[in-house]
C-alpha cells in the first residue's frame, strides 16, 4: 500500500477523466461518421477518434497489470519525477515507441475513499499523455494489442449547452410592469421581478405572449424551506466565481484545506489546496475568466447556473436563486468542480468531466448540475453509451451509489437535454440512470432550440430570445463582471438555463426531506421530483414563431413528465396530495384515489378554506362536494390549502348514544393554474 508521502506524489502527477463520446457507430465495425477506421480485432477499443483531444488516451488495465503499475508509480514519486513507465515489458514498448510523458491514475488517491474507489474499478483507469502529433487512432491499435489492456477510450470533447450569448443586465435596463404595480415579493433582492422563471406574472415586459404560472411554481415553495447548508449541488461547468458578491456566502468550503498549509493536501482527497472545489482542468485553482489572444474562453457559464441554483436570497442585492435560502445562511452550498478553463488543453474532456464528478462524490456533493453534453444523436441507445462511454459512465455509477445526504440513498445526476432542435435528447443526459432537462419560454411553449422526445425526462425555463424585442425573455442570473462588461448579472438561454431550475428543485426537495427527516430511495425520490409537474400538453396547438416556425403539435408528450413544479414536489415529500386546477372555469375533480373506488358513496360534511386562501386562488364561491367529485373554480393562479371532511360507515358520526360511521378528514394542496382559450390561446 501506499505511503502519505508516495500518495501525495502520485497525486501530483495526476490528469483527470471522462468520456463524452460523440460516435454513432461501433467503432469496430462501421466509419461511417467519419472516423478513422479500427480493424475489427480492436475490440477493446470503445469509442471514435472524432473530437477527441490530440495526445492523450484512457487505458482501463486489467487485474494483472495493476500491482506493476502502482510500483512504478511509486518509484516516480520517491524520485519526484512524472510516471511514464508500466513496470510491464509488453505495455512499456508501446509506451517508449509512443514517446509516452506521462501514465497516471486517472482518478488520484483519496486516502479516505481509497477502498470504494478500488471496489469500483475506478483505480485501473489511467491516462496517458504524449506527443500531440503522434496518431490517435494508431496509438489505440498499437495498445490494444497488449493483453493487460482491457479498454482504450479516445478523450472526447464536450459542448456548453447554450447559445454562446449573454447579454449583460444594465443599471438602466428598461422597467417592468412589476414596478408599478403593487406585487409583494417574497424577498427583498430587487432583481427578481426580472426573473420570470421564478414568478411568471405574465409581464408583457417580459414578453408579449407571456403566460402568468410559465415558471417553476416556487414562490409558495420558499415558505416552506429556501435551502439547507447540508445539501450540497456539484457544479461541473466552467469555474464558479466563489467571490460574487450574490454567491461567495452560499459557495461551499473545504474547511480541512482552508485552515490547513498553503501547498499541501491537508484532507488527504488527491488534491491540493481546493477550497470552494477544484479546477481539474490546469489541476489548480478556480478560474472564470480565462481567454486566449483570440477572445476565445470563458464565457460565464458555470457562474450563470450556479446563481440558478443558490445565488443568495434576501440579501437585498442581485437576484435570487432556486435553493439559495432566505438571508440566514441557509441555503444550499455550491460546489465548483470546474471542467472547463479558457482555450487550456484538457478543457472540457472526458477525462476531466470524470474526475469531476468522482470528486464530487468523495467530497459531499447529493446533486450534479451538468449543462454540458454531446450533441443529440450521437449515441442512440442506452447500451451504445455505457460500452462507448465507459469511463465517464463507471465515475457517474461511482457518484450515483454514494450517499451524502440523509434523505437519500445515493447522488442526482441532472444534464442538459441539448440544444439542437432534435427529435431525441443528447447524451449522457439521455441515459436511463440521469434526468434529461429540456426547456420552455415566458409563453409555456417548447424553446425553439430545445432537443426533445426519447430520453428527455422533465421541462424547465431555459428562455427564447426569439419572442422579445430584448434579452427579457431569458434567464436572468449571476455573472462574472470580468466576462461581463462589468456587469454582475446578465442573461442567458438554453437548456444549460433550464437545467439548473430542476437541479435546484430537487435541492430545495432534498432539504425539507431533511428537515421532515423523511429518507428516500434514488428512484422514490426521482418518481416524486418527475410527477411534481404541470402540464404542458394544453397549449401544443398550433404554430409558434420563433426563430422561425415552430410547429407545436410534435412537441406533445416529448418535452419530458412536465414543467417542474417546485411547491408540489414539496407537497410530495409532506404528504400532503396535489390537486391541480385550471384557472378561469369551474371544475369537478374526481377524488376516488383519495377517498377510494367508494367516493361518491360517501357523505361529506364540510369543504373547508380559508378566507385568505380562497381570495389568493380568486374564488368566489365556496368549493362544496358533488357526487365525490370537488367543485371548485379560480380565478387567479396561485397555490393553497383545502380540507375535505367525509364519514366512513353511515351518514353520521358514531356517538355514545348513536350508531355511526368515524371521520375521515384530508388535505389537500390546490395548485391553480392558467388554460388554454378554446380558440387556441394567443396563437
Amino acid at each position: 500500500m501506499f505511503t502519505t508521502r508516495l500518495i501525495s506524489g502520485i497525486v501530483l502527477v495526476i490528469i483527470a477523466a471522462f468520456l463524452l463520446a460523440s460516435c454513432t457507430s461501433d467503432p469496430m465495425t462501421d466509419a461511417t461518421d467519419g472516423g478513422s477506421q479500427i480493424p475489427a480485432t480492436s475490440h477493446k477499443i470503445v469509442n471514435t477518434s472524432i473530437n477527441a483531444e490530440a495526445g492523450s488516451l484512457l487505458v482501463y488495465f486489467d487485474d494483472a497489470a495493476i500491482g506493476s503499475l502502482e510500483q512504478a508509480a511509486e518509484a516516480a514519486a520517491k524520485t519526484r519525477s512524472v510516471a511514464t513507465r508500466a513496470g510491464i515489458v509488453s505495455v512499456d514498448e508501446i509506451l517508449s515507441e509512443l514517446n509516452v510523458s506521462s501514465l497516471n491514475r486517472l482518478f488520484p488517491v483519496d486516502t479516505r475513499n481509497e477502498e470504494r474507489t478500488r471496489a469500483a474499478g475506478l483505480h485501473k483507469w489511467y491516462e496517458l499523455q504524449f506527443d500531440t502529433e503522434v496518431d490517435l487512432d494508431l496509438a489505440a491499435q498499437k495498445l490494444s494489442a497488449v493483453a493487460e489492456v482491457a479498454n482504450i477510450q479516445f478523450n472526447t470533447k464536450l459542448e456548453k449547452m447554450w447559445d454562446g450569448k449573454a447579454t449583460p443586465l444594465r443599471s438602466d435596463a428598461p422597467a417592468m410592469s412589476a414596478d408599478t404595480r403593487s406585487i409583494v415579493w417574497p424577498f427583498n433582492d430587487p432583481e427578481l421581478k426580472r426573473q420570470w422563471h421564478y414568478i411568471n406574472k405574465g409581464d408583457k415586459a417580459v414578453a408579449q405572449t407571456a403566460r402568468e404560472g410559465a415558471d417553476i411554481n416556487v414562490e409558495e415553495a420558499w415558505k416552506l424551506t429556501a435551502g439547507d447548508p447540508k445539501i450540497i449541488v456539484a457544479v461541473v461547468d466552467e469555474g464558479v466565481k466563489y467571490t460574487h458578491p450574490d454567491l461567495a456566502a452560499n459557495m461551499w468550503v473545504n474547511t480541512r484545506e482552508m485552515t490547513g498549509t498553503t501547498g499541501v493536501d491537508d484532507d488527504g482527497n488527491g488534491y491540493v489546496d481546493d477550497y470552494y472545489g477544484y479546477n481539474f482542468v490546469t489541476n489548480g485553482p478556480i478560474s472564470w475568466d480565462v481567454v486566449d489572444a483570440k477572445g476565445d474562453g470563458d464565457s460565464g457559464h458555470g457562474t450563470h447556473t450556479a446563481g440558478t441554483v443558490a445565488a443568495v436570497n434576501n440579501n437585498g442585492i442581485g437576484v435570487c436563486g432556486v435553493a439559495g435560502g432566505s438571508g440566514n445562511n441557509d441555503g444550499v452550498r455550491l460546489m465548483s468542480c470546474q471542467a472547463l478553463s479558457g482555450t487550456a488543453a484538457g478543457s472540457g474532456t472526458t477525462a476531466v468531466m470524470a474526475r469531476a464528478f468522482k470528486y464530487a462524490a468523495d467530497n459531499g456533493a447529493s446533486i450534479i448540475q451538468c449543462s454540458m453534453g454531446i450533441k443529440g444523436g450521437g449515441y442512440t441507445s442506452d447500451d451504445q453509451y455505457a460500452k462507448n462511454a465507459k469511463a465517464e459512465h463507471d465515475a457517474l455509477a461511482y457518484f450515483i451509489a454514494t450517499s451524502n445526504c440523509d434523505a437519500i440513498d445515493g447522488g442526482l445526476v441532472i444534464f442538459s437535454a441539448g440544444n439542437d432542435a432534435l427529435d431525441r435528447a443528447g447524451y449522457p443526459g439521455a441515459f436511463r440512470d440521469y434526468i434529461s432537462v429540456t426547456s420552455f419560454s415566458p409563453d409555456f411553449l417548447p424553446a425553439s432550440y430545445t432537443n426533445y422526445g426519447p430520453g428527455c425526462n422533465i421541462s424547465a425555463p431555459g428562455g427564447d430570445a426569439y419572442i422579445a424585442s430584448n434579452s427579457t425573455a431569458t434567464v436572468l442570473s449571476t455573472m462574472p463582471s470580468e466576462m461581463n462588461e462589468g456587469s454582475d448579472y446578465g442573461y442567458m438561454q438554453g437548456t444549460s438555463m433550464a437545467c439548473p431550475h430542476v437541479s435546484g428543485v430537487a435541492a430545495l426537495g432534498l432539504s425539507y426531506a431533511v428537515a421532515k427527516g423523511k429518507h428516500y430511495t434514488r428512484n422514490e425520490f426521482i418518481s416524486m421530483l418527475l410527477t411534481s409537474v404541470n402540464d404542458m400538453e394544453r397549449y401544443l396547438d398550433g404554430t409558434k414563431e420563433s426563430n422561425g416556425t415552430m410547429y407545436l403539435e410534435k412537441y406533445r408528450k416529448q418535452l419530458g413528465t412536465g414543467a417542474v413544479d417546485a411547491y408540489q414536489l414539496l407537497m410530495q415529500i409532506e404528504g400532503t396530495p396535489c390537486l391541480k386546477v385550471g384557472v378561469g372555469a369551474e371544475e369537478l375533480i374526481p377524488l376516488t384515489q383519495f377517498f377510494g373506488g367508494s367516493a361518491t358513496n360517501l357523505t361529506y360534511t364540510d369543504v373547508s378554506m380559508s378566507a385568505a386562501d380562497m381570495a389568493k386562488l380568486g374564488i368566489e364561491a365556496a368549493p362544496t362536494m358533488a357526487y365525490g367529485k370537488l367543485k371548485i373554480k379560480c380565478t387567479k393562479s396561485g397555490v393553497a390549502k383545502i380540507t375535505v371532511t367525509a364519514i366512513g360507515g353511515g351518514d353520521k358520526v358514531g356517538t355514545g348514544s348513536v350508531m355511526g360511521g368515524m371521520t375521515i378528514t384530508k388535505e389537500f394542496a390546490v395548485i391553480a393554474r392558467g388554460v388554454q382559450a378554446g380558440n387556441g390561446g394567443w396563437l
